[in-house]
C-alpha cells in the first residue's frame, strides 16, 4: 500500500496575535505546530500500513521552516517526506494550493517510479478552518473521496472501508482505490515518537520540490496570488464590549420571573 499525507504547519491559535494598524497575522515570535488534524490523518494512515503493509509519504507546501512539521511526522513513522516550495507559491488560496499539491503529487510518483493507492489530509487547518483543500485535490486527480472519515474500518482486495463522521452519527463506506479521505477528529490520538526515531527524523534528507521540479506539469498562472480568485479585504480581531448579566435567584421559577421583568424592561419582549 503506498499511502501519502498531506500535512500543514500551522500557527499555534492560542498564541496568533493581529496588528492593529495593518490588519495582518503577525508571525515574529509565534510557536507553529503539526495541525492537529493532519495528525489524526497521519495516525490513520500509520495503521492503514500496519494493517496492510507498504509506506507512508509525507508532503507538506510551505516555507523552509515546515519541514519541521515534516519531520514530526518521520519521528511517529513515516517513511520519507517532500517540502513543495517556491515564491512563485506564496499567497495561494485553497483552490490554488489544491491544484499546487495535486501537480506535486504527480511529481513524487514520478520519483518514486508509483502511484499512491491513498492520499490522506486532514477535514480543515485550523488556521484558515476551510476544508476544501481535500476535496478540491480529489477532484484535481479525478479520485474518488471520503470526507469527516473517523476511523479506519478494513483495508483489503483493493478496497478501503472507511468510517463517516455524519449528523445523524455514522456511515460505513467503502471505496476503490485510488482514495483520497479527508480526516476529521479520531477516537485516537497521533502517537508519540521514540526517541530513536526522533534523532533519526532530525537526520533525515528531505527533499524540496521547487517550482523549477515541476516545470512541464504545473500551470504557474494557477498558482500563488495571481492563481488565486479569493481575496482578503480584511482582517481583524473582534471587539468583546458586550455586558453579560447572570440571573441567579432562589429558585428556577424566581430566576425565570427576574429574566422576563430584565427582557421587558430592556424592551426585548
Amino acid at each position: 500500500m503506498n499511502i501519502l499525507v498531506c500535512v500543514k504547519q500551522v500557527p499555534d491559535t492560542t498564541a496568533v496575535k493581529i496588528d492593529p494598524v495593518t490588519n495582518t497575522l503577525i508571525r515574529d515570535g509565534v510557536p507553529s505546530i503539526l495541525n492537529p488534524f493532519d495528525g489524526f490523518a497521519l495516525e490513520m494512515a500509520l495503521r492503514m500500513k500496519e494493517q496492510a503493509g507498504g509506506t507512508v509519504t509525507l508532503v507538506s507546501m510551505g516555507p523552509p521552516q515546515a519541514e519541521n512539521a515534516l519531520r514530526d511526522g518521520l519521528a511517529v513513522g513515516a517513511d520519507d517526506a517532500f517540502l513543495v516550495s517556491g515564491r512563485e507559491f506564496g499567497g495561494s488560496d485553497t483552490l490554488a494550493t489544491s491544484y499546487i499539491l495535486s501537480c506535486a503529487v504527480k511529481a513524487i510518483e514520478d520519483r518514486k517510479g508509483e502511484k499512491f493507492d491513498v492520499i490522506f489530509c486532514g477535514k480543515q487547518a485550523i488556521d484558515g478552518d476551510t476544508g476544501q483543500v481535500g476535496p478540491e485535490m480529489a477532484e484535481h486527480l479525478d479520485y474518488t473521496q471520503i470526507t469527516y472519515a473517523t476511523e479506519l474500518v478494513s483495508c483489503e482486495n483493493g478496497k478501503v472501508q472507511i468510517r463517516k463522521e455524519t449528523a445523524e452519527g455514522y456511515d460505513v463506506l467503502e471505496a476503490a482505490l485510488p482514495l483520497v479521505v479527508s480526516v476529521t477528529k479520531t477516537p485516537y490520538e497521533l502517537r508519540f515518537p521514540t526517541v530513536k526515531k526522533r534523532l533519526a527524523a532530525n537526520r533525515a534528507q528531505i527533499v524540496t520540490i521547487t517550482p523549477q521540479d515541476m516545470e512541464g506539469q504545473i500551470d504557474l498562472t494557477r498558482a500563488g496570488l495571481k492563481g488565486s480568485p479569493t481575496k482578503v479585504k480584511k482582517s481583524f480581531t473582534p471587539v468583546h464590549n458586550k455586558v453579560c448579566t447572570v440571573v441567579e435567584e432562589d429558585s428556577p421559577s424566581a430566576s425565570a420571573v427576574k429574566l422576563v421583568a430584565l427582557l421587558s424592561d430592556a424592551k426585548k419582549i
